[in-house]
Parts: C-alpha cells; structure tokens; sequence
C-alpha cells in the first residue's frame, strides 16, 4: 500500500510532532508499505521519511524542481520524482496513494488535505483520509469543520469523508478497516 503523509516541513517544529512522524513512518515500513511525501528533508515530513528510512522502507518522494534551489529535498528517497509545478507534485502524490494521513503542518498542509477531501466529495477518488491528531492539533479545525455543517455551509455527510485518529495506532486501525464512503453533495 502507498501511504501519502502531508505535513510541516518547517525546521522549528515542536518535538513530540517530529517524533510523532518519525514513529508513523518507521511503521509505514514495518507494515511493507511505501510512503510517498513532499520529499522535503525538514519537520514533519523530514522525519516521517527518516523514520521510514531508518526501518529499510521505500521512500517515494515529490517535488518540484525549484525545491533544488532552496536545498530542502530529503536525498535518501527511493524514488524521487521532479515535477514543474507544485499543482503537478500534488497531482502525482494523489494518484499514487492508496491513502491519506495528514500530520500537523501549516498552510500547505491544509491545502493538500482540503484538495484531496474536495476531491473525495466530487467522487474523484475514495481512498481513506485520517487526520492525524497528536496531540488535538486539529481540534479547531475539526470544530471549524463542525461550524460549518452548523451554519448550513455543508452537511455532516462531509465529515464522513475522512476520520480522526489521535493515536498512531489509530491511524493504521483506520486504514485496514476502511470502508469507502461517498455521498451526493448536490442530493443533500
């Protein structure tokens, strides 16, 4: 299975986020299975590959070719694959994965688990989406979330798109027991 993680890839991130990622990603290998990530060699996304490094795993890494410029590429990738764009290194890490967790991150975090929970929504794709929540990082978002079912902006339905999982344990329960779901936005 192809596991993609979103997260930070800032260099001052808490530890207990960093060593949350380096476990998922030493489990992701443990279990033979690939992660596929932004390929940055900083924070979260740094040191889920390491974890998965440090266990033997595969590593498929995406970025675009301007992240050369700036020396943020993780280089002990199995695969690591150059994109133009960062909407193409989007593209090509949704249609590897089998699966989504979203760790604690920033901006482009929350851009890349929207897009593919939108995605879901529009019945492009059916594949898990587990936030990951160490520590009740994304508890306002997840009441952001309630809000707006609340405030009739959309429908609970929506928040059966993906699941919430504080545990690592959690997450993997998730992804072996998922059963897809989708609904009619439109219906609703």
């Amino acid at each position: 299975m192809n596991i993609c993680v979103f997260g930070a890839s800032s260099e001052k991130i808490n530890k207990k986020y960093l060593d949350s990622a380096e476990s998922l990603g030493k489990r992701i290998a443990q279990n033979g299975d690939t992660i596929i990530f932004g390929a940055g060699k900083y924070g979260v996304m740094g040191a889920a590959a390491r974890g998965a490094a440090a266990q033997g795993g595969s590593i498929i890494g995406v970025t675009p070719r301007f992240f050369d410029e700036i020396d943020v590429i993780y280089n002990q990738c199995t695969e690591l694959i150059y994109t133009e764009t960062m909407r193409e290194r989007k593209a090509i890490m949704e249609d590897k994965a089998d699966a989504f967790v979203i760790c604690a991150g920033g901006m482009g975090t929350f851009e890349e688990f929207f897009e593919v929970l939108t995605l879901k929504q529009l019945h492009r794709h059916c594949k898990p989406i587990i936030v990951y929540n160490v520590n009740g990082y994304y508890n306002p978002m997840i009441a952001m979330m309630q809000n707006a079912v609340d405030e009739k902006f959309m429908t609970d339905e929506c928040n059966k798109l993906y699941t919430v999982a504080d545990t690592e344990e959690q997450v993997f329960e998730q992804i072996k027991n998922y059963v897809p779901f989708s609904y009619d936005k439109y219906d609703s």
